[in-house]
């Protein structure tokens, strides 16, 4: 008898611990044949991207490479992009595979499963609005964060040379368009360490531009103050209730006309599914995520699963779905995983039940400051200052001890420590 076929789309935030549980529960002994696709040949955490827009971390330093990490975990990978699902036949069908000159690597191909899991997180939502996608970078994916670093490095020694101030302008006030503005001001800082003797930070103005009341609106409004506070004391801008209407090659005109100039601009506003969702036959919603039922089952389907961003899910009682985050991700892969091992087991799946543990945002080297959720006397505890920092950078440990273990990961973490004494403190290229 074969073994059951699990195809795991995405190996992001959900995808990836997602199949690192699976491998060493069912992959290891023999009772599933587990793979893993994805266009990327390597893992970076996304909520580091803003991380390696700026060069504060070296990604191929960083990364997990998906081929060692299968070999190492018991699954296997194939690098592909999914454009079409063929539930007659139950087959994910992958475009070709191109290397980076557009040269095709590997034809279309077709992967059999048994049982979906479709994990291929979001993207920036431009809403439509002119000249966004033309003219404005983003920060969805690991190549358009070093798009990012190459633009801004290159902008940097230009206003250097000419002893001139540089202008990045970011729409978008959620954690990524927070954070990177605060890195931003981090990264000049490092910059004048390394030969720019002209640049510093009086001569940056960076403008964060929210279209909401305040920033960070998805959080509590304690959070949000002391991260706006804490960005303005830097010497950020903050814009808020300002609607962008177009983008231009070096600036933003608002809804009310105004025009704002820089010589970068970022779209970090808005949360998308990727469009192909919508074409697959699953049932969706206006902004591509397909409807799941409590157990993380695509509606209607019944060995489908769906998790993460990409994932539409209102617990009964609530009056919002579960939020687009990392955490998010994590604890639908649990639960996922605990299900299959369930239905391979002819035993019904278990409703998923989210618990909010709180968010952490990171105003780099500077601060940071978050809610934690918990049971201390019976509520929540605002955090900032060092204190959030040391449980920021401990989330990211934490993520990496769900893929390697706690052994690995604190030998990477005294590897980096090393690095750190021979490299420069910025990836300058």
């Amino acid at each position: 008898m074969s073994k059951p076929r699990i195809v795991v789309v995405g190996g992001g935030a959900g995808g990836l611990p997602l199949v690192t549980q699976l491998g060493r529960k069912l992959g290891k002994y023999g009772r599933a044949d587990i793979t893993l696709v994805d266009p990327s040949n390597m893992h970076v955490w996304k909520p580091r991207f803003h991380e390696v827009a700026t060069g504060a971390i070296d990604a191929d330093l960083d990364a997990v490479d998906y081929r060692a990490h299968a070999r190492l975990n018991h699954y296997r990978f194939e690098p592909g992009t999914m454009t079409r699902l063929d539930e007659t036949e139950q087959e994910v069908v992958l475009a070709p595979y191109c290397d980076k000159h557009g040269e095709q690597v590997l034809p279309e191909r077709r992967l059999p499963y048994d049982y979906l899991v479709i994990a291929v997180g979001s993207q920036s939502n431009d809403f439509g609005t002119p000249g966004v996608r033309e003219h404005c970078l983003f920060m969805d994916t690991r190549v358009q964060a070093e798009r990012f670093r190459e633009r801004f490095l290159n902008t940097c020694l230009h206003a250097n040379y000419r002893d001139e101030p540089v202008s990045v302008a970011i729409v978008g006030g959620g954690a990524t368009g927070v954070e990177l503005a605060a890195e931003i001001h981090h990264a000049v800082s490092m910059l004048k360490l390394y030969g720019h003797d002209q640049l510093d930070r009086k001569q940056l103005n960076v403008t964060v531009v929210e279209a909401m009341s305040r920033i960070l609106p998805g959080l509590p409004e304690r959070v949000s103050e002391g991260a706006r506070k804490r960005l303005e004391a830097l010497g950020v801008k903050v814009r808020t209730d300002v609607m962008v209407g177009e983008a231009t090659a070096h600036a933003l005109v608002t809804k009310d006309g105004e025009t704002l100039a820089a010589d970068l601009l970022v779209w970090a506003a808005g949360v998308k599914a990727p469009a192909f969702l919508g074409e697959l036959g699953l049932p969706v919603n206006r902004i591509n995520q397909i409807e799941v039922e409590p157990t993380l089952l695509a509606r209607g389907r019944d060995n489908i699963f769906v998790i993460g961003d990409c994932a539409f899910f209102k617990p009964e009682g609530e009056d919002k779905p579960i939020p687009p985050r990392a955490q998010s991700a994590q604890q639908m892969a649990h639960q996922t995983a605990r299900n299959l091992n369930r239905l391979l087991m002819h035993r019904e799946a278990k409703p998923f039940e989210y618990k909010d543990r709180g968010s952490l945002v990171s105003l780099s080297g500077y601060s940071s400051v978050g809610m934690l959720m918990g049971n201390l006397k019976g509520g929540n505890f605002f955090v900032e200052g060092w204190l959030a920092r040391l449980m920021y950078v401990g989330l990211y440990r934490m993520h990496q001890a769900a893929l390697y273990g706690w052994p690995r990961t604190i030998l990477l973490l005294t590897a980096g420590r090393f690095s750190r004494l021979v490299r420069p403190r910025l990836k300058l290229h």
